[in-house]
């Protein structure tokens, strides 16, 4: 089993590669290619090698980096601190819907997520609807830029389960980057989470759990 994955990785790896390329010529074509073009992975969108140039960045980038990790992260944070009232808890089984309108139902879902290690998908979805808030051109291409090294990329931890379709069209998308560039992966990973983790929410134990919690009357003084 352990072969196989490293096999389907590497496979991954090569497809990636080629995508990449093809970004590549299609600058070319279009005739934006950078002075460095004799160094290819300097700046593809994609990171998928390991050249010193995506090890070295400058203390500027870094730093950017970090306030929006910790701006996103704050939000997040805020977000599961909040305590869903009793009727907004008991409306989540209506649909999946209910849930992501909720600041109390995402954050109650994600920490669901995070026990099934799929949270990356939470993140992924919520940093695209903070892109989305986006009107800034450069801004919006730094985040892009920062969610495709996180989210999109096969060599982060926190990759998305994305299908070959969608990941072209995030590609061709990559030419010109604007705060819609990941709606279709966006609407892939939510119909994911509707389908497939949102229905053991409901029929968790920790779902249960909270509405019980809710349910029962407050300690008297």
């Amino acid at each position: 089993m352990g072969s196989e994955r490293v096999e389907m990785r590497k496979r991954q790896m090569q497809i990636h590669q080629e995508a990449a390329a093809s970004v590549l010529q299609a600058r070319h074509r279009m005739g934006n290619t950078p002075t460095n073009a004799s160094n290819a992975c300097c700046f593809c969108w994609c990171c998928c090698c390991s050249c010193s140039c995506l090890t070295v960045r400058s203390e500027d980038e870094i730093i950017q980096r970090s306030t929006f990790e910790h701006r996103a992260e704050g939000t997040t944070n805020c977000e599961e601190s909040l305590k869903p009232t009793l009727d907004d808890a008991r409306s989540w089984p209506m649909s999946f819907e209910k849930v992501m309108k909720s600041a109390a139902g995402r954050g109650c879902f994600r920490q669901f997520l995070r026990t099934e290690f799929s949270e990356e998908n939470m993140m992924f979805w919520l940093a695209c609807e903070e892109l989305k808030k986006e009107t800034n051109k450069t801004v919006v291409e730094e985040k892009v830029r920062q969610i495709y090294e996180d989210f999109i990329s096969i060599l982060s931890p926190k990759e998305v389960s994305l299908d070959s379709r969608v990941r072209e069209v995030i590609n061709r998308n990559m030419l010109e980057p604007t705060s819609h560039t990941f709606d279709d992966a966006q609407q892939q990973i939510y119909t994911l989470m509707q389908r497939d983790s949102y229905p053991r929410f409901i029929n968790s134990s920790e779902y249960a759990d909270l509405l019980k919690s809710l349910e029962e009357p407050p300690p008297e003084p």
